[in-house]
């Protein structure tokens, strides 16, 4: 599809789901859109955070059998 066609439909005021939104992407560029386009400012504020510590082999090894077991990450099993 030309860019010409694709901004004759327009670009919605906006989606009412994900979904929608989605299926409209799938078959329209951003760049088809340039003049539509206007620079924004944002703040980012990261609470999360990782910290990393050395443990035992054998108590890794138990964290990560009862991980598995339970259906979830290593990570998510200790966080809880």
């Amino acid at each position: 599809m030309t860019k010409s066609k694709q901004q004759m439909e327009g670009l919605p005021e906006r989606f009412d789901s994900m979904e929608e939104a989605a299926e409209f992407w799938d078959v329209h560029s951003l760049s088809d859109y340039e003049d539509l386009q206007r620079d924004v400012e944002f703040d980012v504020d990261l609470k999360s955070g990782k910290n990393y510590f050395a443990i035992d082999k054998e108590l890794s090894r138990d964290i990560d059998k009862l991980a598995r077991s339970e259906g979830v990450l290593p990570a998510t099993l200790v966080n809880l």
